[in-house]
């Protein structure tokens, strides 16, 4: 028997030498996918990408004062995670639907801080929150160019295992002022102009929440008066309202943790109301008050919900999540009554959130695109391995970028799978959503960032 494990146990301790070498002595590193699978080993450090990070700003440094950028005249339009409705449709301008060689014109790309947060742009300012180093930086862009304008940095260092350092949650732009929030609570109302902040708090200590094990993710939602966040804290401070301009503290409501989606507003039943997925439930709110209107037991494993609610009617709404756990349409009566329509597990979206087009759902059902009837479930079809990235719709397209950074063009129809366009657009995992402005594709992972023309110019 020693004959037979001796050369085994020599073996082991060989990959392990070679394995100690690699992650103790080169940096190398293993990269998970979306399933928490290690994906690929990664050789660089984190040091070496801030670098990279800083030696491209330093090129191109931020100008003193800050200056107007040429596209000022432009109207406000993508100023929400995921849209103007928060619904991931963008409906501003026709968009290319034959991409010349199966590719977009690129404008520009270069390096960026680490972080799953979107772009929201406005005045010709793409605004995102990205990692540098020990710190969180809220950082505007010339859409144009991608040079840097201003920045806000501030003392915040969030690590986790599967998804990396870095923020989360995306920027809210509304009325001058840029909404923040950071990985770790902490919330910046900046001016959008110059960056100058105007009030901050940190919403977990504010609230005496802990945070989440993959931190503070939903998107501030501007609703008239208020900016509204989920800290995720007890007696009454799951979901808070501040005033939008003073940061004074309006009202607080529900005593759970937080779920990662952003909040919606929507109209149910004709009635006005801040929608969102707590850890264990989709609940319904008046904006005024905070007062619970209706609720729906939506609890999976892990307590993880991070995909937004979907308004599919006057009085439904479709909730979708991963880990085995499926989709549901449920039904809203005025009274505030639940009902589910129908459920199964045709449409599995672990944190991505899918759109509705002419009464069909588009998604990532984990890995793999998926259409699904809304108002019967029944899947229409399902095809094409895109990771776990992000989708939008735009012109009657699907425009999806993909775990790996390629950006893909499929057809918005129930009849069959159709991607007519595919290219790689990024370097790394992408978990990003994208963005789109003015004709102009914006997207980002925690290591790059590019714009492509979309429409034509």
């Amino acid at each position: 028997m020693t004959r037979i494990f001796r050369p085994i146990v020599f073996a082991l301790a060989g990959v392990a030498g070679v394995a100690a070498l690699l992650f103790g002595v080169f940096g190398a590193r293993l990269d998970m996918d979306g399933s928490g699978v290690p994906a690929r080993v990664k050789f660089d450090e984190p040091e070496t990408h801030y670098k990279k990070v800083e030696e491209s700003r330093a090129a191109t440094p931020v100008p003193t004062p800050v200056v107007e950028v040429a596209a000022e005249v432009k109207a406000p339009y993508w100023t929400d995670f995921r849209g103007p409705l928060r619904d991931g449709i963008y409906s501003q301008t026709k968009i290319l639907t034959a991409w010349p060689g199966g590719k977009l014109k690129k404008l520009w790309r270069q390096p960026i801080g680490g972080g799953w947060a979107s772009f929201v742009i406005a005045h010709g300012l793409a605004y995102t929150i990205e990692q540098r180093k020990a710190q969180e930086v809220v950082a505007a862009y010339d859409v144009t160019t991608g040079r840097e304008i201003w920045t806000h940095r501030y003392e915040a260092d969030f690590q986790e295992s599967l998804g990396g350092p870095g923020p989360r949650a995306t920027p809210t732009w509304h009325d001058g002022k840029v909404y923040s929030l950071g990985a770790e609570g902490h919330l910046f109302v900046l001016d959008a102009k110059s960056g100058k902040v105007i009030w901050t708090k940190n919403i977990l200590t504010d609230n005496n929440a802990e945070n989440l094990p993959w931190a503070m993710s939903a998107s501030p939602l501007i609703v008239d008066d208020l900016v509204i966040v989920q800290p995720g804290g007890p007696q009454g401070k799951s979901i808070v309202a501040y005033n939008k301009l003073t940061g004074a503290k309006v009202w607080g409501a529900l005593n759970e943790k937080a779920g990662y989606a952003s909040p919606i507003l929507a109209t149910l039943n004709g009635e006005r109301q801040v929608m969102t997925s707590t850890g264990t439930r989709v609940v319904g709110l008046n904006p005024a008050d905070g007062k619970l209107l209706w609720e729906y037991e939506w609890k999976t494993q892990y307590d993880v919900n991070s995909s937004s609610p979907v308004v599919t009617g006057p009085n439904q709404f479709m909730i979708a999540s991963g880990y085995d756990h499926g989709t549901a349409l449920v039904e809203v009566a005025a009274d505030g009554l639940t009902k589910t329509i129908w459920q199964n597990k045709k449409l599995k979206t672990k944190f991505s959130t899918a759109v509705l087009h002419e009464g069909y759902l588009y998604g990532l059902d984990e890995a793999i695109l998926a259409c699904v009837d809304a108002k019967t479930g029944e899947q229409k079809w399902k095809g094409g391995r895109y990771g776990y990235g992000q989708l939008l719709l735009a012109d009657g397209h699907l425009i999806v970028t993909t775990e790996q950074g390629d950006i893909a063009l499929v057809k918005a129809t129930p009849t069959a799978h159709e991607e007519l366009a595919r290219f790689t657009a990024l370097d790394g995992k992408t978990w990003n959503v994208p963005a789109i402005a003015d004709g102009r594709l914006f997207v980002r992972n925690t290591r790059e960032m590019a714009a492509f023309q979309l429409s034509a110019p």
